[in-house]
């Protein structure tokens, strides 16, 4: 009796939350050899003939008790296994976890497919031009080149104890030298990098592979200088969300290769490793890791969760401890290291001291601020002469304007847009539509002419060129990047995160509108403040003074102590009485309110602590919040998921004869927002 041809698992690069489960396909006889779990294929669907992509999850027996035919695979889209079974249980679980879809995981997780690329590194893995599948050798070729390789310590900690828990697979919330390093090119990059390109190190030397995610790609290029100078090119692979296709396609195929230090942005954390050593997440309050496409995993939830199934060592490190990480180290899931001993930036708080030099007033700075920047840029009182920092909040011109007269803020005529200034002597424009606002008036008193409520970088550094006349002045914001400016003296004035690197350190840092960064309206405004003052103090020189201008109160006395732990102690027990995350989970809901509350109904209370809303969102649409402990978030997000699939099954096409019909809205649904409150 001849075999039953094998079944196919198959998960469907599809976004519709129906089609979020495996589907069974006959493998055909002349494909037989060419599937394999991983692979990508085209299969059949049962309506109007369509075909959809997809991937190989598992081959299994045909189920006996099946007495219908399946549809045959096909075609065999590519021979190489690009979807690993690591990368698919960790798609699965956070599909589950956050109510979403494990396709939408997987686009993160897997590029699109470069055949060229492709071709290339198959020609290379293959000398024998058997294309079947990566060989198991080359899995331990790294491991055997890494060998060669001298070990590098990790500096500033207690001897070996760093390399020890990595290799016992610890999780460690880490805090970091705050000071910059010198590398042996000439470079100066953060301490943190060398921390960091260290721990990857002793972790590629012992045959396992290392993943580093970082928020930008300014942290990127210091961990892969820190990289270059005591990895091989060729054990480092990078995956950066500005490279081409073809250059990310390389990198990851590199990653399936073998062992490798892995670095990149938030979706680096779904990069494949045949053994992984360890995951590191560097800043991971920083809301550029939190994902914006749907499922919206934040980069540290994704790795916590890998670390789960994988067994690995993970690392959370900042310059300030988040409030997730505090939580998990109170709970002792993470295990709290610092250096032998204690870096403190020299801060000095101005919130009380006032300008009586004319040209401090006219740069918005007290005279002792002013006095350190003058200090540094000629080398008086002894201090050396070099560059100062000033750290502003907004970039362009002026920003932000508002009614002269009755301070009301101004308003684009055409679509409600804020009005802002982008260069001296250009006519106020909308930041939203871009419109020009000739002929505005105000719509509360009729004046019409307008004031700066916010200077931006481009405003403050033609203050500070007259208040220090004769001094070079360089803009670094988003429009003017700037990685690295020399030691020689020079006024720095740099938008919040985009501040270049100095040889050497500033002479001084100037840290100014700390309160207008106070003024955000966020739950995570203190921590992010905290982050940017303390990201620009960090690159000054050593001794060289860090002044707070504008700020006061326990925030301001914790970053000038350098209190940042306590801080974030103390921001989630505020957290535990206010039942705010991370001391509790959230979901919202988003959708027409009919849909919504069906969703709501859906839940069983029981498992919730309470319900927000609905509130109006806009005319369309409502929210609902809904908080709930951790040990319940797996019965909420199924019941929620359940109710999106019910509302997406109703969204079909008009039937004939009903020109009237309208589908169901859709529903948007997002655990643990970081902005929802």
């Amino acid at each position: 009796m001849e075999a039953a041809a094998p079944v196919a698992r198959v998960v469907l690069d599809s976004p519709l939350p129906q089609l979020d489960h495996l589907f069974d396909y006959r493998v055909p006889e002349e494909l037989s050899g060419q599937v394999a779990p991983g692979v990508r294929v085209r299969v059949p669907l049962r309506s109007a003939g369509r075909v959809a992509d997809g991937f190989v999850v598992e081959l299994a027996e045909p189920d006996a008790a099946f007495s219908g035919s399946l549809s045959p695979i096909e075609a065999v889209v590519s021979p190489v296994p690009v979807l690993t079974d690591p990368v698919w249980r960790l798609a699965r679980r956070l599909a589950d976890r956050s109510a979403g879809t494990a396709s939408d995981i997987l686009r993160l997780a897997v590029p699109a497919r470069m055949v060229r690329v492709e071709k290339a590194w198959l020609a290379s893995q293959q000398p024998s031009g058997d294309a079947a599948s990566v060989p198991p050798e080359h899995a331990g070729h790294a491991a055997g080149a890494a060998s060669a390789v001298p070990a590098f310590p990790v500096r500033g900690y207690r001897s070996g104890v760093l390399e020890a828990a990595i290799a016992a697979g610890e999780r460690l919330a880490l805090r970091p030298i705050p000071r910059l390093s010198r590398l042996p090119d000439g470079t100066w990059v953060g301490e943190w990098a060398v921390t960091l390109a260290a721990l990857a190190m002793a972790t590629w030397r012992q045959g396992s592979t290392a993943i580093v995610a970082v928020p930008d790609h300014r942290d990127l290029d210091q961990l892969a200088a820190a990289l270059g100078a005591i990895a091989p090119a060729e054990a480092v692979v990078r995956a950066d969300a500005s490279q081409s296709n073809p250059d990310r396609y390389k990198g990851f195929l590199a990653a399936l290769s073998g062992a490798r230090i892995v670095i990149g942005n938030r979706s680096v954390v779904y990069a494949p490793a045949r053994r992984l050593g360890l995951i590191v997440v560097w800043e991971d309050s920083d809301p550029l890791l939190a994902e914006p496409l749907s499922p919206y995993v934040h980069a540290r939830d994704a790795a916590l969760v890998r670390q789960e199934l994988e067994g690995c060592a993970l690392v959370l490190s900042g310059l300030v401890r988040s409030v997730e990480a505090q939580r998990l180290v109170e709970l002792g899931w993470l295990h709290d290291v610092g250096p032998e001993r204690a870096y403190s930036p020299k801060v000095v708080l101005t919130a009380n001291q006032s300008a009586s030099e004319p040209a401090a007033r006219a740069a918005r700075i007290p005279s002792s601020a002013w006095r350190a920047a003058q200090e540094a840029l000629s080398g008086e009182n002894g201090r050396p002469r070099g560059p100062v920092l000033v750290q502003v909040a907004r970039p362009g011109y002026r920003p932000v304007l508002a009614c002269a007269h009755c301070g009301q803020a101004a308003r684009c005529a055409k679509c409600t847009g804020p009005l802002g200034q982008r260069r001296a002597g250009a006519t106020a424009s909308c930041g939203w539509c871009g419109a020009l606002a000739t002929g505005w008036r105000c719509t509360r008193c009729e004046h019409t002419k307008l004031r700066t409520v916010t200077p931006g970088s481009g405003r403050t550094a033609e203050e500070l060129g007259r208040a220090f006349p004769g001094t070079r002045v360089i803009l670094a914001d988003g429009d003017h990047p700037v990685l690295r400016v020399a030691a020689s003296p020079a006024l720095v004035v740099a938008t919040r995160g985009a501040e270049p690197i100095a040889e050497g350190g500033y002479q001084a840092v100037l840290l100014l509108d700390g309160e207008r960064m106070l003024a955000r309206e966020t739950l995570h405004v203190a921590e992010d403040c905290l982050r940017w003052w303390t990201s620009a103090a960090v690159l000054a020189a050593p001794g060289a003074p860090t002044l707070l201008v504008g700020v006061s109160g326990d925030l301001a006395r914790d970053f000038a102590t350098d209190r940042l732990v306590d801080f974030a102690r103390e921001e989630l027990a505020d957290r535990r009485q206010l039942r705010f995350p991370p001391a509790v989970r959230l979901a919202s809901v988003t959708g027409a309110e009919s849909a919504v509350r069906a969703v709501l109904e859906a839940v069983d209370p029981g498992i919730l602590i309470d319900v927000l809303g609905p509130a109006e969102v806009d005319e369309k649409a409502v929210r609902a919040i809904l908080r709930f402990e951790y040990s319940r978030g797996a019965e909420v997000a199924a019941a929620v998921r359940a109710a999106v699939v019910r509302n997406a099954t109703q969204r079909r096409r008009a039937p004939a004869g009903r020109a009237g019909y309208r589908p169901a809205p859709a529903l948007r649904v997002r655990f643990d927002d970081p902005e929802i409150l």
